[in-house]
């Protein structure tokens, strides 16, 4: 047994090795095989790089296909056996590290290339050896009378021989000769083809300047034209062929002859088609792919004036959980079935249905009415999932969510209606799914808004474009300042000022919650100290304290407690001069291990607030095991004191907290304080602390160093 290559480059030499041995026997040529593979090992390297590279370069895999007609690879054996070596092989030698399934599309794309690589470069060949016929005739015709003899001779030589058709026909267009190989290219025995006239040989697929051009030959007006064009064989099957037309002129300059060189290119179209169909349609399920759907796609939004088109984004709900418990098979299985009952949805004029990858599918529709037809293609797409798929006896539910938009032609690119459409669909997903969803703008400028400031983030925080304000918290019993809550803000270049909650849930969701807070605490921190440094002990009002919130996520990070002890040292802040709030929410259900970096703070001396209690429905009795200080009331329960009378439930649940926080030693701090009446009552209820509007709208630390010192000096 041999061994099977060990590198990169052992690989690529064993592919050339391949495709020498397959090629080389319809190759003319005088090297040896190991000189031919030689030749061929630098267009397999060229080949690999291509199937490889970041961005596909069809110009280089056409070069490539060109390169094997430089080769003498000029038979079309040549050209079949290399694409099947390269389908069968290019992937599994040198596609090492990608995705198998992007590979295989590239490479199918590569093959097309190459093919066309290869057309063109033996077309320039056989138009240089028609060029070289027709002059060899030209000449023939031309010469003087004493070597008349040896011009036909040679001409005859040439007529007889030649790989590709010729014919002669007079100006009126009457067959008068044709050769050997034009005869075995229409399936005749006779020479004459029977006294047929050029111009009966019309096909529907002639392009519309090919008798045109026929004319202005025949009246002189042109020397020669080329054109691809199909005739109809006496069997009637179709011969396509490049074709090109020659005017001969005797001596005196007089049109005499037409000369017709044709070249065979059926079999090479239909392999242009074939490749034309695998570049273009999905492997698995036999619809168009997202290349062919966005050449459509283009065309419909590229439509006149009156024209418009519906598309309808379809992702299946759950797939993922098929794949995984059925395995890729049974979820390959599953697609199919999807592909056919999509495919029998969209029968109508104007429609059709593709495959865009994975699970996701699109339905497209045209016409001057697509605002009922789109809605009807969807209604019937929701209808086509409702029976269950079998799949290796299992009855499979099959749920999807549809994104539909609909439109003019000529207002949206391709990318943009796809866009909105995706959007709508995860709209629809989100709203639990197996439902279709129109596309809204103004939701869809919102999730764009919503992924602009995501991917603008990072850079940002490098940017300095956050800061912080402050917001006092107040002693009910004194009004003294006894600290502030450090709120942070995104000063964004183009949306101006943003709160915390139109980013902090994006900062969560990135993970970039954890550097932008360790941020925010030491910025804090920070500010905390020279507030001491200025106010001292600050009278009767004791310390000042800075309060920072921590998100769910920083609480599961393992540097929460490392990070605030080196910003204390690093600043030179004693840990009583630092509260950390955390949402009772993130604390509901907590286990050992998450209230242990919290326990371990709080020993050092960092007090613990709950913030937000009230709204998280935790069991009471959950407080004794919590290491919090502090218990920040959530606004909701002292709204109505901003009345006078307040609710007398309010009141009693207020009340009711009160007691049972300090019957725990836990302080009690309220939030969304808005007027004295609400202030008083809270204060009236043993309330300890409280911040809010009445005192102090967020704002610069200059604002406190005010308020500070006014509750200072008295």
């Amino acid at each position: 047994m041999s061994a099977e290559p060990d590198g990169p480059e052992d690989r690529l030499r064993r592919f050339a090795t391949i495709w020498s041995r397959a090629v080389f026997p319809v190759t003319s040529t005088s090297s040896t095989r190991p000189e031919f593979e030689a030749h061929l090992l630098p267009l397999a390297r060229r080949l690999s790089e291509v199937l490889r590279a970041r961005g596909f370069d069809a110009e280089e895999a056409r070069a490539v296909g060109a390169a094997l007609v430089d080769a003498h690879c000029t038979d079309p054996e040549a050209l079949s056996r290399t694409l099947d070596c390269v389908d069968a092989y290019l992937v599994l030698y040198c596609g090492e590290d990608g995705d198998p399934e992007d590979l295989r599309a590239r490479s199918a794309r590569l093959q097309h290339a190459m093919a066309a690589g290869f057309a063109g470069a033996l077309r320039a060949r056989t138009l240089a050896e028609q060029e070289a016929i027709a002059q060899a005739a030209l000449k023939a015709q031309g010469v003087v009378a004493e070597a008349l003899h040896a011009s036909e001779a040679r001409f005859r030589a040439v007529f007889e021989g030649a790989a590709i058709g010729i014919g002669i026909a007079d100006l009126d267009g009457n067959v008068l000769q044709v050769n050997d190989a034009l005869m075995r290219m229409f399936g005749i025995a006779d020479p004459t083809l029977g006294g047929r006239r050029a111009t009966e040989w019309t096909h529907p697929d002639d392009a519309p300047q090919t008798w045109r051009l026929y004319e202005e030959l025949v009246r002189g007006e042109r020397e020669h034209y080329h054109v691809e064009k199909a005739f109809y064989r006496p069997d009637g099957t179709v011969l396509w062929t490049n074709l090109t037309v020659s005017l001969l002129r005797d001596a005196d300059g007089t049109p005499q002859y037409q000369l017709a060189l044709m070249e065979d290119t059926t079999e090479r179209r239909l392999l242009n088609l074939r490749l034309r169909y695998e570049a273009t349609h999905d492997a698995l399920t036999g619809l168009p792919n997202r290349s062919f759907f966005f050449e459509r796609l283009e065309k419909a939004l590229n439509a006149g004036p009156g024209q418009r088109f519906g598309l309808c984004y379809l992702d299946l709900d759950g797939f993922k959980t098929v794949n995984d418990s059925l395995g890729h098979a049974a979820g390959d299985r599953l697609l199919v079935e999807v592909a056919d009952r999509l495919q029998a949805c969209a029968t109508a004029p104007g429609e059709m249905v593709a495959r865009l990858g994975g699970d996701e599918f699109v339905a497209l529709t045209t016409g001057p009415d697509t605002r009922r037809e789109v809605d009807e293609l969807a209604g019937r797409i929701m209808n086509a999932l409702l029976a269950p798929v079998s799949v290796d006896g299992r009855e499979l539910t099959v749920r999807g969510s549809i994104g539909v938009v609909e439109g003019p032609a000529g207002e949206r690119s391709p990318a943009e209606v796809l866009r909105s459409a995706d959007i709508t669909m995860y709209r629809a997903k989100s709203a639990g799914g197996n439902r279709f969803e129109l596309a809204d703008p103004e939701a869809d400028a919102r999730v764009i808004t919503r992924h602009g400031l995501t991917t603008a983030l990072p850079a940002a925080l490098e940017r300095g474009e956050f800061f912080i304000e402050y917001q006092p918290l107040v002693h009910l019993g004194d009004g003294s300042v006894r600290g502030a809550e450090a709120l942070v803000r995104w000063l964004h270049p183009q949306h101006g000022v943003l709160g915390p909650d139109r980013f902090i849930p994006l900062a969560e969701h990135t993970g970039l919650i954890v550097p932008l807070g360790r941020w925010v605490l030491e910025q804090s921190v920070r500010q905390a100290r020279v507030w001491r440094e200025r106010y001292g002990q600050g009278g009767a009002a004791g310390p000042l304290r800075i309060n920072v919130n921590l998100s769910p996520c920083q609480l599961t990070h393992p540097g929460l407690v490392q990070d605030t002890v080196e910003i204390l040292e690093r600043t030179g802040v004693t840990p009583d001069a630092l509260c950390l709030e955390v949402t009772e929410s993130a604390l509901i259900g907590a286990d050992d291990d998450l209230l242990k970096p919290l326990r371990r703070l709080a020993e050092m001396g960092v007090d613990i607030a709950l913030d937000d209690f009230g709204t998280g429905y935790s069991n009471l009795a959950n407080l004794r095991r919590l290491p919090v200080s502090v218990l920040k009331l959530d606004r909701s329960f002292t709204q109505s004191m901003q009345r006078f009378p307040a609710d007398p439930v309010d009141l009693k649940i207020v009340e009711g907290i009160v007691a049972l926080a300090h019957s725990l030693d836990l302080a009690v701090t309220v939030e969304g304080v808005e007027t004295g009446a609400q202030a008083e009552q809270l204060r009236i209820l043993g309330c300890d602390t409280a911040q809010g509007w009445y005192y102090a709208r967020p704002g610069p630390p200059e604002r406190l160093h005010d308020l500070a010192l006014v509750d200072a000096t008295g």
